[in-house]
């Protein structure tokens, strides 16, 4: 595939920052390690990373704004662009030796999410898309599953951590969601949970409590992919709500009809 040189940049930087989570993931002894709260690391593999990502993309987009985990809003001159990264998605996994985590990119241009790229060092897979551009994984391109029925579909979600305040929630919408479904899974990056949606490995996703940078570049992954994500009243406030609704047409209606249901009896 012959890629833009807007998502040359963007592959360019998460790739520079994978080489160094990958250096780190073999010294992951050795990492300093805080709490940034209950069950929420960051770790000084996040913060390299997201100094690597950065300065690559300052120095090819100079003026663009930052969104970053880590530093949080960086204003730039160009009020048109803005940068959406996760240096680490996935910082559990990596502090535990658990190969699922990855590094996400988005861009959005006067508020519009156009690019997305999320790549998993370990694995070496790279996901890319542009507006228009179609998805893909490596070089291969992505749609969604076919599969139109909850009872054939295995699904993603992300588990609320520790100090998180909507664990009741979550355990009736997980209830749910069980009896209906042919599977559920937990990978512990919601970026790469979307590049699953859109690889067809998943065929659905849901989950609550996200940030932009969780959720940027994936979104533009599904969509291209031929896929649907809204938030989980079916609209487009997703960074505003936090919550997620993802799949193809079938599955994302009839995931977003369980999750309204309220607790079945026992």
């Amino acid at each position: 595939m012959a890629r833009s040189a807007l998502l040359n940049v963007m592959v360019q930087a998460a790739m520079k920052a994978g080489r160094s989570l990958s250096r780190d993931f073999g010294e992951v002894q050795n990492l300093q390690v805080s709490l940034k709260g209950p069950g929420d690391y960051v770790s000084q593999a996040d913060r390299k990373a997201e100094e690597i990502i950065h300065a690559e993309l300052s120095r090819a987009r100079p003026g663009y704004s930052f969104l970053m985990e880590e530093r949080g809003e960086v204003e730039g001159d160009d009020d048109q662009h803005r940068w959406l990264v996760d240096p680490l998605d996935g910082t559990t996994n990596f502090l535990h030796g658990i190969p699922i985590f990855s590094i996400s990119i988005a861009l959005e241009r006067q508020g519009q999410l156009v690019a997305g790229v999320v790549y998993n060092p370990a694995m070496d897979e790279l996901y890319t898309a542009e507006r228009g551009g179609g998805a893909f994984l490596n070089d291969r391109r992505l749609r969604v599953a076919g599969r139109t029925k909850l009872s054939d579909a295995v699904v993603g979600t992300g588990v609320p951590h520790l100090g998180r305040g909507h664990h009741g929630n979550f355990l009736i919408e997980m209830r749910n969601v069980m009896g209906e479904v042919a599977g559920v899974r937990r990978l512990g990056s919601a970026a790469l949970d979307l590049a699953y949606v859109a690889a067809g490995r998943m065929d659905g996703f849901w989950e609550q409590g996200l940030s932009p940078w969780d959720v940027g570049a994936g979104i533009v992954l599904v969509r291209e992919a031929g896929g649907f994500v809204t938030d989980k009243a079916g609209g487009q406030d997703i960074f505003a709500t936090g919550d997620l609704v993802a799949g193809n047409e079938a599955i994302h209606r009839d995931l977003m009809k369980t999750l309204k249901k309220p607790v079945s009896p026992r």
